[in-house]
């Protein structure tokens, strides 16, 4: 009999997707077989999910969408060592090229080890790098090594990491903090659930690294409390990582000592601005101060303290145990490494995505991604998140450092990227953002607390067809005061999905206001239905369909809308073989 190790993916995507029902079958079905069917987390390819790993003698079949069936019979195939029974389950060539097209760095654990077992993450070569930090090189060296890496914060900002570390270095006091972000607050994003789910270990490394470079002794994870998943895998990591002597006193021996909590955020998009998430740490409501002081000076408790985000951490045991300029040696001379995007929205292929920087947004969406649903238009993409703007088809081989995807208007910010086709508003997706942020919003700065209102008060007018004559500059008024006013990030970029939109959607603008038509057909206050007799065959199934009783006519003649009773939920069009219905 072949050996046989079963792995189920168990992220939040795959365990939605049903591969907790999936696993159950395969425990049942294999019990007493000798074979054991383990847990990995997210290998990054969510349209796929459920996804299970079957290694024959270390050859690996990656069977996909996977159900309680077809569990039965993968089962049975490899309880009778019938492995090419797995051959119709198993991922095609096209849909296998997501992930040959990747460099991994954060992710390169990410579905390939079990998260919970602290044995697995060592057999990847997990603790050599704080091992090699904490007893062969001085604080300095560890921030010199980051320094060359180039390594930059992977939470927006974009600013170098090893800056960030020496300035907590440096400054006075016994006691240090060392924080993590985890609030992913961007609509859409979920690069760093994905790698605590699916890789714990990497973070509490990495955070560990970063403790020792500045002289921290207590670590704190600010994680979203709508990531169950990963704080109860978060919290086992850092048991087994404490019971096998990496968290604690002495570490390897050494002076360095460190202790790990966990604090569970309350979710304001605003606690993603450091000094905000401080204040919510401290037990106060997340809300942003003015700087200086920064956090390297006075932070959590009034003391020193350095906040990276997940991403970052994840990062840096890679670079300690291949060194900075391994790191370097990727990317672009503006913007080094890889990044980690969450690919969403209109396309084929959903998911992570782990690039180095320097490819264009064409390779992802096109090449990694596979595309547009449908095979439909591309229009445009979301990158930043709220904090972001659209970047049009024009501009799709945009290189994606940090400084060219400025220049198109968007930002880099997390890693959001969310996929928009032919039959997307694009007033109607600003005034989503706008939405977002006016409520997302602390409230303590004036221009950010009412010109994020009256920007989204002008776009829900214009999307329900109450536009006027001079809302367009307007807005362009609002969204500089805006920027130029509010006193933390939140608010500073709050305005960039309306000027991007206006700067290269204006002809939406025009006609929303105008015309009274959205020209993607999505704003239901500007849009009608009718029927075109012509190409109606009055089959009645329209008229069936109809929630509102609006479609009237006989077996076999053409019938119509009523348009003072349609209620312009699409049903008609959405039933009728015929293409009759037409949207205007």
């Amino acid at each position: 009999m072949s050996y046989t190790i079963i792995n189920v993916g168990q992220g939040s995507c795959g365990i939605a997707a049903g591969a907790g029902k999936v696993k159950k079958v395969l425990d049942e079905k294999l019990a007493g077989s000798g074979i054991n069917v383990g847990i990995v987390g997210c290998i990054g390819m969510c349209w796929l999910e459920p996804i299970v790993d079957v290694y024959e003698n270390g050859v690996l079949h990656r069977l996909v969408k996977v159900n309680e069936n077809s569990a039965e019979e993968i089962a049975a195939a490899v309880a009778a060592d019938d492995f090419a029974a797995l051959s119709k389950y198993e991922i095609t060539a096209d849909d296998k090229d997501f992930l040959d097209q990747q460099t991994r760095i954060a992710l390169r654990n990410c579905g390939i080890i079990d998260p919970e077992s602290i044995e697995a993450y060592i057999n990847a070569g997990g603790y050599k790098a704080l091992e090699k930090v904490v007893t062969t090189m001085t604080q300095q060296q560890v921030i010199d090594e980051i320094k060359t890496s180039g390594l930059a914060g992977r939470g927006g900002a974009g600013f170098p990491t090893w800056f960030k570390w020496n300035a907590a270095n440096q400054s006075a006091g016994e006691t240090k903090y060392l924080i993590c972000n985890a609030d992913e607050g961007d609509p859409g994003a979920f690069m760093d659930r994905a790698v605590i789910e699916s890789d714990p270990h990497t973070l509490i490394e990495g955070m560990l690294i970063a403790a020792y470079a500045i002289g921290a002794s207590e670590a704190v994870v600010y994680v979203r409390a709508e990531y169950p998943l990963a704080i109860v895998r978060l919290k086992k990591a850092i048991a087994q990582a404490k019971e096998a002597g990496y968290i604690g006193k002495n570490i390897f021996g050494t002076d360095f000592s460190c202790e790990f909590t966990i604090k569970a955020g309350a979710g304001a998009f605003v606690c993603g601005e450091e000094t905000a998430l401080i204040a919510s740490l401290e037990g106060e409501r997340g809300m942003p101060r003015l700087k200086p002081p920064f956090p390297a000076q006075k932070g959590y408790w009034q003391k020193p303290s350095n906040i990276n985000n997940v991403e970052t951490f994840a990062n840096v045991a890679w670079i300690i145990n291949n060194g900075g300029a391994a790191f370097a040696a990727m990317g672009t001379e503006n913007s080094k490494g890889t990044k980690v995007f969450a690919l969403t929205g209109k396309i084929k292929r959903g998911g992570l995505v782990e690039i180095p920087m320097g490819k264009t947004l064409r390779d992802v969406i096109f090449g990694i991604g596979g595309g547009i649903k449908e095979d439909k238009q591309f229009k445009a993409v979301q990158m930043g998140g709220p904090s972001g703007g659209c970047i049009p088809e024009q501009l799709l081989d945009t290189v994606i450092d940090y400084k060219e995807l400025s220049a198109t208007g968007a930002i880099m910010g997390s890693g959001g990227m969310v996929v928009m086709d032919e039959t997307t508003c694009m007033v109607g997706m600003a005034k989503f953002f706008l939405d977002f942020t006016a409520k997302e919003s602390c409230g303590k700065c004036v221009h950010c607390r009412i010109g994020t209102k009256r920007m989204q008060e002008i776009l829900t007018r214009i999307v329900e067809g109450n536009g006027r004559e001079g809302d367009i500059e307007l807005l362009e008024e609002l969204c500089s005061a805006v920027k130029e006013g509010a006193l933390c990030g939140l608010g500073q970029t709050a305005p960039n999905p309306v000027l991007t939109t206006i700067k290269y959607f204006r002809n939406e603008y025009e006609a929303h206001i105008n015309n009274k038509k959205c020209p993607a057909h999505e704003c239901r206050d500007l849009i009608s239905y009718s029927i075109d007799a012509d190409k109606c065959r009055g089959c009645t199934l329209c008229a069936k369909k109809c929630p509102a009783k609006a479609i009237s006519g006989e077996v076999k003649t053409p019938h119509t809308i009523d348009p003072d009773v349609c209620i312009k939920c699409g049903q008609c069009a959405t039933v009728c073989r015929f293409g009759a219905v037409k949207v205007d």
